[in-house]
């Protein structure tokens, strides 16, 4: 299994920004992982379309943007022109979430579903054949730094299984506190996607950071 590394900006330099995303490139990321926040779903305020333009001039890559906001379908087009590739929305914030993972789609974007550690797995079991990611998030959203909450290892082996019986091509992606240590579980749990920011952009050795990722990653 290809296992995908997407370095977090919201622990990046933002004063460099261009820089940072380029060094995360360089050192061997696979996406880069953009956090929108608005203050109103979670209480930090981070970035928004105008810093993703910036973002996507400094790469290549793909664009991972997790929108932590408040009805997300009044920031879809905004984002999507921008430059994201993947748009993320957090379940216990979308009204009607088929809707709205449907017009994300239609904006030619891979549309993602985001879940919080208290949401169950059932929550999401509906809509699974509607979205391309799933991100399980593995702290409560909106700071980085956070410490990684094992009770979620089970809900990600439960959609993992659900994901492989049903034959359902769906990138199982986790967020929170991820670092060579949990890595290592939350791969053997499933996941097939590893944000990272403070393991990699904390780290003054990018490209070494990237690859003790990897390397956890690669034990079973």
């Amino acid at each position: 299994m290809s296992i995908r590394i997407a370095p977090s900006i919201l622990s990046a330099d933002l004063g460099r920004l261009a820089d940072e995303v380029r060094e995360a490139e360089a050192a061997g990321a696979d996406w880069i992982h953009v956090d929108a926040m608005d203050g109103q779903f979670v209480p930090n305020i981070t970035v928004g379309p105008v810093v993703l333009q910036a973002v996507r001039r400094a790469t290549a890559l793909p664009l991972d943007v997790h929108l932590m906001v408040v009805d997300p379908d009044r920031h879809l087009e905004a984002f999507a022109e921008a430059g994201a590739d993947i748009l993320s929305i957090q379940l216990e914030a979308t009204r009607h979430p088929q809707r709205t993972l449907a017009r994300i789609r239609a904006l030619g974007k891979r549309a993602g579903l985001v879940v919080n550690p208290h949401t169950p797995e059932e929550a999401v079991r509906y809509l699974l054949p509607d979205i391309d990611v799933l991100l399980v998030m593995t702290v409560n959203p909106g700071f980085s730094g956070q410490r990684f909450l094992p009770q979620v290892l089970p809900k990600i082996r439960v959609l993992r299984e659900w994901l492989d019986r049903e034959g359902i091509p769906v990138e199982l992606e986790v967020d929170g506190g991820i670092h060579p240590g949990t890595a290592r579980e939350v791969v053997a749990a499933g996941a097939t996607v590893l944000v990272a920011g403070t393991a990699v952009f904390g780290q003054r050795d990018r490209r070494q950071a990237i690859a003790a990722l990897r390397a956890a990653a690669a034990v079973r």
